[in-house]
C-alpha cells in the first residue's frame, strides 16, 4: 500500500513539473493598461480629459424646487383662477473644449426640464405658445399643469463664430439677479443664431448676429374683428392657426360710393432673419454694451371671401387701395430696437455687489424692448393677472383701416437692479423697471370706424367695443399703457452652490389716459359700465430651493 501511494505521488509531481516547463515556453499576454481620467486645468475647475482624446469636458447641472403666489381681484363666481403654483426643475449642462491652432473649439449643450403647475405666472402660457412646453388636457389640469422641456443651449464656438441655439446677442442684463425674472427688459435665453464676434485689445468686442425671427414676433393687432366676423357670418375666417383677419375700409365709386370692410391676413410669416449687432466693453470695474436689432414686420394678402359690404372681390379691393399707396394687401415694414446697458462691480461696498442699469427703445419690436416680459408673449393682448380689470395690448403693429398701411407700435423700458451681500451667506437683490407701450392714434380711430361699420344697427348690451362707439371709447383695445414691475429678494446660501430664497414683486399697469371698462365687474347703468378703471395693481411672491453642481 505504501508502495502504491509513493508511486502516485511521484507521478503527480512529475506531471506538474512537465506542465510548468511547457507553460514557461508559452508567450505571456499582458493586460491592457488602464487609462485613468485626468484633470484638465486649462479651462477651470471641473474639467477632465475624455479618455483617449485631447478634449476637455465638464458636466454640471441644477435641481430646483419653487412655489409661488399671486393675488387675484376676481369677484366673478366662475373661473376665479389659480393663486398658487409649483415647479420642479432639472438642468443638465455639458461643456466640451479642445485646443486647436485656431484657438479653442467649444461645444456647449444645456437641457432644462420641469413640471410646472398652478397660476399662469408659473405654468406660463407664453412658453406653451412658444412650443417649449405642453399642457395638460384634463378638466382640472388644462392651463394648470404643463411639462416644460427646452433645449436651452446647443451651440458651437470656433474662431469667433457662434452657431446653434444660444442667448440672443442683443441681451445684456437678462434678469441676472432675480428669482422671478419678470422685470421689464429683453431676455431671450434660447434662440437659433449664427454670429461672429471680434475681440479687440483693451476689453472691447463687437458681434454681428443673424437670429431666428420666430421667437421675437408678437402678433399684429387683429382680435377685435372676431365679433365683427361672427356678426357677418364669417367667423370661420378667423382661425389663428392659418389666418387672423384685420379690417381695411373700402369706398367703391363703382358701387355708388358704398362703404365696405375687407380683411387682410395679420399672421406674420418668417421671411427674413433678425439682424443684431452689439459693441461690448469689459473691464475690472464692470461692463458696458450697446446693441441694436432690425426685424421685418409683415402681413399676408386679402382673405378670399372675407369682405363685408358692397366690395367682395380681393382684386377690386387692391385696385382701390392703390390710390392710397398700398399696392398689395401683403406688406412689410421694418421694426427696430436699440439698447444700452451698464454693469458696475461694487466690491468696495461688499464683495460680490453689483449694479445693472439698462434702457431700450423700439418700434415694432416689443420682444426686444421687453415691455411684454411680465404680462405675456406671443399674444396681441393678455390679462395682467387673473381677474384683472383690463387686458394690456402688446401688438408689434396694426394695419390702419383707413389708409390700409402697416403702422408700428412704439415701446421703451428702463430697469435698475442692485445685488448686495449682507454677508458671504446672505444676499438681496433690489430692482425696479418701467415701460410704456404706444399705438397709432389714427389707426385706433380707424379700427373704431371699421367696427362701427361692420356692426352698425346691432344692439348689444353691455356696449361692445366692436359695434358701439361709446363702448369702443371705453375699450382697452390698443390703448397706450405704462407698467411698473419692482421687487426685492432675500437669499441664504449656507453652503456653496445651495440657495434658499424668497422674492416679492409689485406690479402696476395703467392707461396713459382715459378710463376703461372694468372686466371684473359687469354692473352697468343704462348700458354703460358703472365701474371704470384707469390702472390695476397686483403682487406676487416666490420661494425657491436650488442646488447647482
Amino acid at each position: 500500500m505504501k508502495l502504491i501511494k509513493s508511486l502516485l505521488l511521484g507521478s503527480a509531481a512529475g506531471l506538474t513539473a512537465v506542465a510548468g516547463a511547457q507553460a514557461a515556453d508559452l508567450p505571456v499576454k499582458k493586460a491592457a493598461p488602464i487609462e485613468y481620467v485626468r484633470v484638465c486645468g486649462a479651462y477651470g475647475a471641473g474639467f477632465f480629459y475624455i479618455p483617449g482624446t485631447d478634449t476637455c469636458m465638464r458636466v454640471s447641472g441644477r435641481a430646483r424646487f419653487e412655489t409661488g403666489y399671486i393675488n387675484s381681484n376676481s369677484r366673478n363666481l366662475s373661473g376665479g383662477g389659480d393663486l398658487s403654483g409649483f415647479t420642479g426643475l432639472m438642468r443638465l449642462n455639458v461643456d466640451a473644449r479642445t485646443q486647436t491652432s485656431y484657438g479653442t473649439l467649444r461645444a456647449f449643450i444645456r437641457l432644462d426640464a420641469a413640471s410646472r403647475t398652478g397660476n399662469t405666472k408659473i405654468s406660463s402660457g407664453t412658453i406653451v405658445r412658444g412650443a417649449q412646453a405642453f399642457s395638460g388636457t384634463g378638466q382640472d389640469t388644462l392651463g394648470r399643469v404643463e411639462n416644460f422641456i427646452n433645449v436651452d443651449k446647443a451651440f458651437v464656438q470656433f474662431a469667433g463664430l457662434t452657431a446653434g441655439r444660444a442667448s440672443s446677442f442683443f441681451d445684456f442684463y437678462a434678469h441676472d439677479y432675480e428669482i422671478i425674472g419678470s422685470s421689464l427688459g429683453s431676455d431671450l435665453a434660447s434662440t437659433n443664431l449664427l454670429a461672429y464676434t471680434k475681440t479687440f485689445e483693451g476689453g472691447f468686442s463687437a458681434t454681428i448676429s443673424m437670429e431666428d425671427p420666430t421667437f421675437r414676433k408678437n402678433p399684429l393687432y387683429s382680435d377685435s374683428v372676431t365679433a365683427a366676423a361672427a356678426a357677418a357670418g364669417t367667423a370661420g375666417v378667423n382661425n389663428v392657426f392659418t389666418t387672423a383677419p384685420t379690417p381695411i375700409i373700402i369706398t367703391s365709386a363703382a358701387n355708388g360710393n358704398a362703404t365696405s370692410v375687407a380683411f387682410v391676413d395679420a399672421v406674420q410669416r418668417s421671411r427674413l432673419p433678425d439682424f443684431v449687432g452689439s459693441l461690448r466693453y469689459d473691464a475690472p470695474w464692470g461692463s458696458a454694451q450697446l446693441s441694436a436689432a432690425v426685424k421685418d414686420v409683415n402681413t399676408g394678402g386679402f382673405i378670399s371671401g372675407s369682405a363685408i359690404g358692397a366690395v367682395t372681390a380681393p382684386n377690386a379691393v387692391a385696385a382701390l387701395l392703390a390710390a392710397r399707396g398700398v399696392t398689395s394687401g401683403s406688406q412689410t415694414e421694418y421694426g427696430w430696437a436699440v439698447q444700452g446697458g451698464l454693469k458696475f462691480n461694487l466690491p468696495f461696498i461688499a464683495p460680490g455687489d453689483g449694479l445693472y442699469l439698462q434702457g431700450a427703445y423700439g418700434e415694432g419690436a416689443s420682444f426686444y424692448t421687453g415691455i411684454n416680459r411680465f404680462t405675456a408673449g406671443y399674444l396681441s393682448n393678455a390679462a395682467v393677472f387673473t381677474g384683472n380689470p383690463f387686458n394690456q395690448y402688446l401688438s408689434d403693429a396694426i394695419v390702419n383701416p383707413v389708409t390700409g398701411k402697416l403702422e408700428l407700435s412704439k415701446s421703451f423700458t428702463v430697469v435698475a437692479s442692485y445685488l448686495h451681500y449682507w454677508s458671504p451667506e446672505w444676499r438681496s437683490a433690489f430692482y425696479g423697471s418701467y415701460g410704456q407701450m404706444n399705438f397709432s392714434e389714427s389707426a385706433r380711430a380707424g379700427v373704431g370706424l371699421a367696427n362701427a361699420l361692420v356692426g352698425a344697427g346691432t344692439a348689444i348690451s353691455p356696449p361692445s367695443p366692436v359695434t358701439n362707439a361709446v363702448g369702443y371709447a371705453l375699450s382697452p383695445a390698443i390703448r397706450d399703457t405704462d407698467q411698473i414691475v419692482t421687487g426685492a429678494s432675500l437669499i441664504w446660501s449656507p453652503v456653496k452652490d445651495l440657495d434658499i430664497g424668497v422674492e416679492g414683486q409689485y406690479i402696476r399697469t395703467s392707461l396713459a389716459n382715459g378710463r376703461t371698462t372694468n372686466a371684473d365687474k359687469t354692473t352697468t347703468v343704462g348700458g354703460l359700465p358703472l365701474y371704470a378703471k384707469s390702472s390695476e395693481d397686483t403682487y406676487q411672491a416666490r420661494f425657491r430651493v436650488q442646488r447647482d453642481f
